[in-house]
């Protein structure tokens, strides 16, 4: 079985969505994302939130061709619940501090 993970993330399109689209981003300056890491966060619900942010975001921002296809087939990949994870225990941390 080959291992499929990229940089400690489940694979390439989950690191790279991460780095490009919400590296650096607080959620709590977004109001739809800031209630979904209130608190204990629900990485849930945030997942989703991520995933319909990026479409669209490549729906707003391209008009129907065939690269569109390929980002959203490319996004298909992305851990979503992974990346919503990851936000939720850093801003959940930094609350904390």
């Amino acid at each position: 079985m080959q291992d499929k993970t990229y940089n400690g993330w489940t694979n390439y399109a989950t690191w790279r969505v991460n780095l490009e689209m919400f590296d650096g981003l607080n959620p709590h300056e977004y109001d739809s994302f800031s209630d979904a890491v209130a608190g204990e966060g629900d990485a849930a619900q945030l997942a989703s939130l991520l995933k319909d942010y990026v479409q669209d975001y490549i729906l707003d921002s391209t008009e129907e061709s065939l690269v569109q296809h390929f980002a959203l087939a490319f996004i298909a990949d992305v851990n979503w619940h992974e990346i919503a994870e990851h936000m939720v225990e850093d801003y959940c941390e930094e609350g904390a501090a």
